[in-house]
C-alpha cells in the first residue's frame, strides 16, 4: 500500500518519534539509522536526507522528547490553582513513582551525553528550563503566603535531583527501593523544602 506523502515537518517528526521509539528498546550505543528506517518501511536515504548524521538524529530526538515533557510541565504549572497544589502535581507526576515516561530515555541520554556534546546541551537545556519552572511556581508561593523558602532556586535543585536520583534506582534496579517508600520520601522532600507539615501536602 502507498504511504501517505507527509511534509518536510511531519516526515522529521515521524522520524523523530520513531528514533525515541529505537533507542528505548536498543539503546542509543546500539541504534542504527537502518533501525529507525526498518521501523518506517522507508529507506536510510530519507532518514539522511533530514538528519545527516546519526548524531544529529540523537540529539534531534531528545530534543524533541524534552520539549514534550516541557509542554506537560507548563500544563501542570499553568493550571488555575493554588501555587502547592501545581507544584505538588508537577512533582508528583515528574517522580519516577508518577505517570511520567521514558526513564529509560533519558538515562540513556544523561550517560552518551558525557561524551557528546550535541546531546549534553539538549540535556542541560531540559535541566536548566525544569529548574527554573520548579523555582518560579517557589517564589509564587512564597509571595502569596502559600510556604516558606528563602532560596528558590536551591530548593528546585535538590528536588530534582532526588527525584533524578530515585529514577536511575528504580529504572536500573527494580525493587532496589520500593516505589511506596519513594513515593514518601518525594512527599518528605517536598514539605521540607517548603516550610510545610507532610499532611499540608494532601490537606490544601
Amino acid at each position: 500500500m502507498a504511504r501517505v506523502r507527509l511534509s518536510v515537518a511531519e516526515r522529521r517528526e515521524e522520524l523523530l518519534r520513531a528514533a525515541i521509539e529505537q533507542i528505548e528498546v536498543r539503546g542509543v550505543a546500539a541504534v542504527r539509522i537502518a533501525d529507525v528506517a526498518a521501523a518506517l518501511g522507508v529507506s536510510n536515504a530519507l532518514v539522511l536526507y533530514h538528519f545527516s548524521t546519526k548524531e544529529k538524529l540523537v540529539a534531534a530526538a531528545f530534543a524533541y522528547a524534552a520539549e514534550d515533557d516541557l509542554a506537560r510541565l507548563r500544563g501542570l504549572l499553568g493550571r488555575r490553582s493554588t501555587a502547592l497544589r501545581r507544584l505538588r502535581a508537577a512533582v508528583r507526576w515528574y517522580a519516577p513513582t508518577g505517570q511520567a515516561k521514558g526513564w529509560r530515555l533519558w538515562i540513556e541520554g544523561w550517560a552518551v551525553a558525557l561524551r557528546e556534546p550535541a546531546l549534553r546541551q539538549v540535556t542541560r537545556d531540559l535541566d536548566t528550563r525544569w529548574k527554573a519552572s520548579i523555582a518560579d511556581v517557589i517564589a509564587e508561593g512564597v509571595a502569596a503566603g502559600e510556604f516558606a523558602c528563602a532560596d528558590p532556586a536551591g530548593a528546585a535543585l535538590r528536588l530534582t535531583a532526588l527525584l533524578d536520583g530515585l529514577a536511575v534506582q528504580l529504572t536500573s534496579y527494580p525493587g532496589s527501593v520500593p516505589r511506596a517508600r519513594a513515593r514518601e520520601w518525594v512527599d518528605d522532600a517536598l514539605a521540607r523544602e517548603l516550610g510545610l507539615d507532610r499532611e499540608a501536602l494532601t490537606g490544601r
